[in-house]
């Protein structure tokens, strides 16, 4: 039917020259009744020109364009192509043998199982805990754990640490061992879904498959398999949305969307590192409606539903999912624990066994009460201190004043008048703005005390040190009591009011830096004197106050609502990751180190040693054929630029083939660029989302190349060509598995530069601790 069709429309193509060529000549003659005379012969040739009526041959092409968009449709179905689904299932099988073989090993807690694994128990025991991710990883781990057995009571204190017979955290590594392993079918589907070729879904799959970095990470309780997983699912759901473009607001086009929302929240909800998945759909689903605004057929009507339910679906779902999450969290974690002290008054009083749950204290503070103080802002810590001294290099060497996040005894101070002792039966004496006062470390019995040193790490600020003996000081231990806003004599209310500590004489105020200390500080942060007095890192409060003297008040902290302990919670998060410096002798990496596998992450020690690097040859090669493409899609530009023309097979091919990989190649990027201004220490893990994107967009690449090598050799070598290319793919990507598997499974015996090695000679850069 197509070919009628096609003849039908040449024989008019051609009729239409040849009139157009006799009119043309014919003009060009003096002499007009000769061009009436061919004009009419002309006229008579194409009246006599046999053409099907106009109806045949409408009927005739809506057949053909019928008939070619059902064979489109048959080919972007993979339900008709055996071959598409017996490659899906020999990547999934590999994919879960290759995840789940020797799960149980090794028997002992590998890196940051640690975190994850106690947080997970946390969750079992419904123990609140401050982390600096979002909830959703570590309840999917704690609820692995429920269905596996697991009771919570194992500690995870240190990496190395043995698990016991009765241990059962199996199930919590099985679960992220699955989530893993639905990488290689994703990254297969998605590559799929973006070219309709089998060869170059089968390449992305495989990659993935044999890279020893993401199978590593997805054997331990670690948050990483988890999020990998969610940000596949995200990337599948959209390219599965954008399948059913031509038919919009059908079952599967609303519920792909709807799919899609749910993975995006699902995402961000393990980790922050989610929102560049959310920005990678975004600038898809703005393309997409860019191209919608272009379709005249569209109404402003159609529109504006096009553009509600992306706002519905990939907006408004997701933000509901995620505070959804952050609701399951508050609810399970109702008991007071050890991250307690990284919130406010108000949010610790929601939780049981905390001090401040169901409060019974002095509603204001008198000379002689001891308190604690803390800053008075989200994620605010301690003023403490300890008998350890500063060390020589920052004089005098007086008793150190830090900030601590947790609750501790040496938080606690006796509030004393600026010129004598509170003796025992003595009527308490309210605190009020304006007054002098001392305060005295409980523990040690010194003063806090400052002077015109510079401070440890924040030199234009003063040093903050604990000085005297037994309560006796001298005149550098004088503050005043300020509470901005609020006349001199206004009473120091507990957890309610904000106020300054200023010092008398160098006129400086006490103030919590976000600056970590050395270990000769114990890695708390540095408490300064902050000469600028409007510093919001200045105001403090009294959270506890022990005053047997007062009346004990039943009084309700102002309880927050959800939406105020989401936005504590994000803050206290934010804080925490701007906190997370490298610490001395911590093996940290930096981005430009990642593509080219720098070097790993030991994941264990002793006998059994498991250390995270990505397989060298298709990290490399990830790298060598993205740069490849880069030249390719230069030079093919440059060629059409100058004229050259392509077949229309080759054209469309081509054409669908860079579309492909540009949008990946945005994925990439999106997933690794925004980490190189980043200021919180960075490890290799962070660019494995990153890498799903680039194998992927190696595979459509590997698949193009092969192809672009056969069409350029004789028809008769063509198969040889493509077998032989076939062959040498999968050859070097298999034989690179097997040669660096045990990093992954286990190394044992002597390091890799030592003769006898299993690993020996197989240290590549020396920058590797194999």
């Amino acid at each position: 039917m197509g070919d009628k069709y096609q003849e039908y429309d040449k024989a008019i193509a051609d009729a239409d020259v040849k009139s157009n060529r006799d009119l043309d000549r014919l003009s060009k003659k003096e002499n007009n009744v000769e061009f009436d005379k061919e004009y009419q012969k002309t006229d008579m040739e194409m009246n006599n020109t046999v053409f099907p009526k106009e109806a045949d041959c409408k009927r005739e092409a809506d057949g053909y364009r019928r008939e070619e968009k059902e064979n489109q449709t048959a080919l972007a179905n993979p339900s008709t192509n055996r071959t598409y689904w017996a490659a899906l299932l020999l990547l999934t099988v590999l994919s879960l043998v290759t995840r789940l073989h020797n799960i149980e090993l090794p028997k002992h807690v590998c890196w940051d199982e640690t975190h994850f694994g106690k947080m997970g128990g946390w969750y079992i025991k419904r123990t609140f805990f401050f982390d600096v991710h979002p909830p959703l990883g570590k309840m999917l781990i704690g609820f692995a754990g429920v269905l596996t057995g697991f009771d919570g009571m194992y500690p995870f204190e240190k990496p190395g640490d043995e698990y016991g017979e009765d241990v059962n955290y199996v199930g919590m590594r099985i679960f992220c061992a699955l989530l893993g392993a639905a990488l290689v079918p994703l990254c297969y589907m998605c590559t799929w879904l973006l070219t309709q070729s089998t060869i170059a879904a089968f390449f992305s799959g495989l990659l993935i498959l044999l890279e020893t970095g993401t199978l590593a990470l997805s054997r331990h309780i670690l948050l990483d398999p988890i999020l990998l997983f969610f940000i596949m699912m995200s990337t599948y759901s959209v390219l599965k949305f954008l399948s059913y473009k031509d038919d919009p607001f059908s079952l599967c086009w609303a519920c792909w969307l709807c799919m899609t929302g749910m993975a995006l929240s699902a995402a961000i909800g393990v980790k922050f590192v989610g929102l560049f998945v959310i920005l990678h759909v975004g600038v898809t689903t703005i393309l997409d409606l860019w191209r919608l605004l272009g379709d005249k057929s569209n109404t402003l009507v159609d529109l504006a539903k096009h553009f509600l339910a992306r706002a519905m679906c990939l907006i408004a779902l997701p933000v509901i999912m995620y505070m959804v999450y952050f609701f399951i969290h508050f609810v399970v974690l109702n008991e007071s624990g050890n991250g307690d002290g990284f919130y406010s008054s108000a949010f610790q009083s929601q939780l049981k066994g905390n001090k401040l749950y169901n409060v019974s204290m002095p509603e204001n503070i008198a000379f002689g009460s001891i308190v604690t103080l803390k800053q008075r802002r989200t994620g605010g810590a301690y003023l403490h201190s300890h008998w350890h001294l500063y060390p020589e290099e920052h004089p005098p060497r007086q008793q150190q004043i830090t900030s601590y996040t947790h609750k501790d005894e040496n938080n606690k101070w006796l509030v004393k008048p600026s010129d004598h002792d509170v003796g025992e039966g003595e009527e308490p004496q309210i605190v009020r703005s304006g007054d002098l006062v001392r305060l005295e470390h409980v523990g040690t019995r010194r003063n806090l005390h400052s002077h015109r040193e510079p401070a440890p790490l924040t030199k234009h600020h003063f040093q903050l040190s604990a000085y005297g003996s037994n309560g006796t000081g001298d005149s550098n231990d004088i503050w005043v009591i300020d509470i901005p806003g609020y006349a001199v004599g206004t009473p120091i209310q507990t957890a309610r009011s904000k106020f300054r500590l200023i010092h008398y004489y160098v006129r400086c105020a006490v103030c919590s830096g976000d600056k970590k200390l050395p270990k000769w500080g114990w890695e708390q942060l540095e408490a300064t004197c902050n000469p600028n007095l409007k510093d919001t890192r200045t105001l403090y409060s009294v959270e506890e106050v022990d005053d047997a003297r007062m009346p004990n008040s039943s009084f309700e902290l102002y309880s927050p609502s959800f939406w105020e302990k989401i936005v504590e919670s994000h803050a206290v998060m934010t804080q925490g990751n701007s906190n997370l410096k490298p610490k001395e002798g911590e093996i940290s990496s930096q981005p430009w180190q990642w593509p080219i596998d720098y070097k790993g992450q030991i994941f264990s020690g002793k006998s059994h040693r498991v250390y995270l690097l990505g397989n060298p040859m298709i990290f490399w090669g990830c790298l060598a054929v993205k740069s490849l493409f880069l030249v390719v899609f230069l030079v093919t530009s440059i060629r059409t630029q100058r004229g050259v023309r392509y077949t229309k097979v080759w054209r469309d091919y081509k054409e669908k083939t860079f579309r492909a990989c540009w949008w990946l190649v945005m994925g990439w990027a999106l997933h690794y660029l925004p980490f190189w201004p980043m200021t919180r220490i960075l490890y290799f893990h962070h660019y494995f989302p990153a890498l799903l994107f680039s194998a992927m967009m190696t595979g459509v690449m590997l698949d193009f190349l092969i192809t672009l090598l056969c069409v350029s050799v004789p028809e008769n070598l063509t198969v040889s060509v493509f077998h032989t290319c076939l062959g040498l793919v999968l050859s070097s990507l298999v034989y690179s598995f097997y040669l660096f598997h045990p990093m992954v499974y286990g190394m044992s015996g002597p390091m890799a530069s030592e003769e006898g090695s299993q690993m020996h000679g197989l240290r590549w850069l020396s920058s590797w601790d194999l």
